[in-house]
């Protein structure tokens, strides 16, 4: 199921906020309401103090109990000798704070011992004290509840405007051109974002990249296949004037021959085709093995030309890689040095290691290719200005797609004891 990310974060946030809240509440209330607390017992000690400097009145003999249970009653003193003791308080109390109880009613009591021996007491009923230190207590809390509301909005409105962005890079995308998309905006957005935006961008620079190789490959393609169809055209046209069977033969050997380019062609072309989709499975090659195999087919090909074909292998190993693949590069570069080394000449394929690295080799002594053309003889379509014999020039763009997708590296490169050229696929050997 699909996450929202920003209503998450708000959840989050607000979660965070009120827990933090319902925290600093509970502190501030039981801070509260000790200060109320220690309040109240200073106000006690005041009025003791007042009581004893004659500044408030003194209780009427007789009236202890009455002001305990008279609930408009909130602060009782008692001065002793000359008030009567009331039964809740003890014969000789030490001064300072204590707490009695008077039937059933808590009290908060302050003794105070005066110069002469005489004593002050001060009496509170602790459920008044508590009620006016709860209201104290709770008072703190009304802008903290006030607060949660408008809290709450701002993390929505906060969220939802960061999050703006997002929603209008989504917007640019989905008004981009499927066909041509054109890099992001990074003006604007957040730094947490542009890494995201870079990559998005990059890809989109590798899509159109490819998709400019396609249309070219389209129109490579389609050109190519012009030729020989029109030809093939011709050819038939010609087929249908000849006059007698003599004519006719003549005339149908360069139709098969076109025909033969013409699937070639179109053989090549879904190879490439295949290549570039991907989605082969992998599996352990025997690289000595498909070396001997491809050997065998190529040999009468190359015994029709004269070609002394060989295989040279140092080290035997394999790889795992996709069968066809390795099959599909190593297929091409013979048959690309069998079909470019004159008569009576050699091609060697050479199977070695360097320390973890496979090497897979097709040397000749052709005629071999110019510094210059090594990197755009692996372009579909490319033949060297002067190429002699008959060829697409898709083999080694097959060749080296076919080597990307495996993880290799595929390479041309002079023969160094002589000419020729030797075709060169590096790949990691799987440990």
């Amino acid at each position: 199921m699909n996450r929202s990310l920003q209503r998450h974060l708000s959840l989050m946030l607000g979660a965070a906020i009120l827990l933090s809240g319902l925290v600093a509440g509970v502190a501030s209330f039981m801070l509260a309401y000790g200060e109320a607390k220690e309040f109240q017992d200073d106000m006690l000690r005041q009025i003791a103090v007042l009581a004893v400097k004659g500044a408030a009145e003194p209780a009427q003999p007789g009236t202890g109990d009455a002001a305990i249970n008279d609930p408009e009653s909130r602060v009782l003193v008692v001065r002793m000798p000359g008030n009567p003791r009331p039964e809740w308080l003890p014969e000789r109390l030490s001064a300072g704070f204590h707490t009695l109880s008077a039937k059933g009613e808590e009290l908060r009591v302050f003794v105070h011992d005066g110069s002469s021996g005489e004593q002050t007491v001060v009496a509170q009923p602790t459920d008044a004290r508590d009620e006016i230190a709860i209201n104290s207590a709770l008072r703190t809390l009304i802008p903290l509840l006030l607060l949660f509301p408008l809290l709450t909005w701002l993390i929505v409105r906060i969220v939802r405007r960061e999050f703006t962005p997002i929603a209008r890079l989504s917007r640019s995308l989905d008004a981009q051109a499927a066909d041509r998309p054109s890099p992001i905006d990074k003006e604007g957005l957040p730094n947490e974002i542009t890494p995201f935006v870079q990559a998005i961008n990059r890809l989109l620079a590798r899509v159109n990249h490819l998709m400019s190789q396609q249309r070219r490959f389209i129109a490579d393609a389609a050109h190519e296949l012009r030729s020989p169809l029109t030809a093939l055209s011709v050819q038939a046209q010609n087929l249908r004037q000849a006059n007698s069977l003599e004519a006719m033969h003549e005339r149908v050997a360069p139709l098969q021959a076109g025909i033969e380019r013409a699937r070639q062609l179109t053989e090549q072309l879904l190879n490439l085709a295949r290549t570039q989709a991907g989605g082969s499975t992998e599996s352990v090659v025997d690289v000595s093995a498909l070396a001997r195999e491809l050997i065998a087919q190529y040999l009468p090909v190359a015994e029709a030309k004269g070609i002394d074909l060989g295989l040279e292998e140092s080290d035997r190993f394999s790889l795992r890689v996709s069968p066809e693949s390795l099959r599909l590069i190593l297929g091409n570069a013979l048959e690309n040095a069998i079909k470019y080394t004159p008569a009576g000449g050699e091609v060697t394929l050479r199977l070695a290691t360097d320390a973890e690295m496979a090497v897979i080799e097709v040397v000749d002594d052709g005629p071999g290719i110019p510094l210059a053309e090594r990197d755009r003889v692996f372009d579909a379509f490319y033949r060297m200005p002067g190429a002699t014999g008959t060829g697409s020039g898709l083999g080694l763009a097959i060749a080296r797609e076919a080597a990307t997708r495996l993880g290799g590296e595929l390479s041309l490169k002079e023969r160094p004891d002589g000419p020729g050229l030797i075709l060169s696929y590096r790949q990691r050997l799987q440990t």
